[in-house]
């Protein structure tokens, strides 16, 4: 067969796998996201290892290697998608609205995890670079896992609920913006010279991403009026590309800061929830799939326990449970929520999710960690997901329903 149609046959695989995984994980009770994430490492080499597998003697996959770039691509491009549905979803006005509870609580599980776990990289003996890159992992935080579970509990427009879809909200900016300058430092070497150069290539990006934003959306508004299909989602999907662009070559930072910022500008106009609404389409139906079974295609955890990393491991779990948990619950603490109400948003905080393997996978393309390091950061990203809905429900248990 040709590579493309091979490719062909991997999506397809790919698609309904994942989809199915995730439909078996939502009956058992847990969030789709695992279901298709477990059904990548099965994929991958960590379980059958598809794309390397023999039958009778002859690879099942003859371009398997070419095949396998053109998932990863497809991946890349998704993460870019799966970024400017973020920003598009992230209204500033509602991050001031959630108020002090929601923003210490951001604060603190941003800070606490990047210190836990820049030190044990460190005490493990990580270079720098991964050390810094495992705090930048363990800040992330994901939306739809805690939110999912909310509103099972009912407990979605409670003020705890609020304060946590607004913490994790806060969690992923600062999460994007502090994974931007972990790249750009690493990149430059890490000597004061390169370092003030960095900063000063990351204020001209944020200069003229400034100026061009409102052309760029004026752009958009009027290529949408001209008489050609889909013009609105063109146009987006244009600025999208062009701002991610501009972030790596500009400001020397990750492509998917500027997808991010174009959502943000696109997500203020009037035009906003219409784009959304296509991009939802490609991501979840396509893109999203692919993005989670490439994970699994690239992570190796079989190889990477077996291989002296399993220490390593635990203890990033652990860590990555108690200090989001911990330092999401003392920020919401010292902003004015009770002991009770401060726990609920430590434990609605703990889910990596996605967010987090879209920062691993950045530090895997960057050459910044190594494949038992990714492995280790995915076997955390499933863990945290697991015990987030029954430490949301232990923890909102006996709490009065929303009103």
């Amino acid at each position: 067969m040709t590579p493309a149609a091979e490719l062909l046959a991997v999506l397809a695989v790919v698609i309904l796998g994942a989809k199915l995984g995730g439909a078996l994980s939502t009956r058992l009770g847990q969030p789709a996201v695992l279901g298709e994430i477990l059904f990548g490492l099965l994929l991958g080499p960590t379980g059958f290892d598809l794309m390397h597998r023999a039958v009778a003697g002859r690879p099942i996959f003859s371009h398997g290697e070419v095949v396998v770039e053109g998932v990863h691509l497809l991946a890349e491009l998704g993460v870019v998608l799966l970024m400017l549905l973020a920003g598009l979803e992230t209204d500033p006005a509602e991050m001031k609205r959630v108020g002090l509870p929601a923003t210490g609580a951001a604060i603190g599980g941003a800070l606490l995890p990047f210190a836990g776990g820049w030190a044990l990289g460190t005490a493990f003996g990580l270079a720098l670079g991964p050390a810094l890159f495992l705090g930048t992992i363990l800040c992330a935080t994901s939306v739809s896992i805690s939110a999912q579970t909310l509103v099972e509990l009912d407990a979605l427009d409670s003020d705890e609920g609020r304060a946590i879809l607004g913490a994790a909200v806060i969690d992923d900016v600062l999460g994007i913006l502090l994974l931007s300058i972990v790249v750009g430092v690493l990149g430059t070497g890490g000597n004061d010279s390169s370092v003030l150069g960095l900063i000063l290539r990351m204020l001209l990006f944020f200069v003229v991403i400034v100026a061009v934003g409102r052309p760029a959306r004026r752009l958009v508004r009027r290529f949408a009026r001209q008489p050609v299909s889909e013009g609105l989602l063109a146009g987006a999907l244009v600025m999208t590309f062009a701002f991610g662009w501009l972030a790596e070559a500009l400001g020397g930072v990750a492509a998917i800061t500027g997808a991010f910022i174009a959502g943000v500008f696109l997500g203020r106009t009037e035009m906003g929830h219409e784009i959304e609404s296509r991009v939802k389409i490609a991501v979840y139906g396509f893109f999203l799939p692919i993005f989670l079974v490439d994970i699994g295609l690239r992570a190796d955890a079989r190889a990477a326990l077996g291989g002296g990393a399993l220490g390593l491991a635990v203890a990033v779990v652990v860590v990555a449970v108690v200090t989001k948990f911990a330092g999401a619950a003392l920020g919401a603490r010292v902003s004015g929520f009770g002991w009770p109400s401060s726990m609920r948003v430590g434990a609605g905080m703990v889910s990596r999710g996605e967010v987090g393997l879209i920062i691993a996978g950045v530090g895997l393309a960057q050459g910044v960690v190594s494949q038992n390091e990714f492995a280790v950061a995915v076997l955390m990203v499933v863990v945290t997901t697991v015990v987030t809905p029954p430490l949301l429900r232990a923890a909102f248990s006996g709490a009065p329903a929303a009103t």
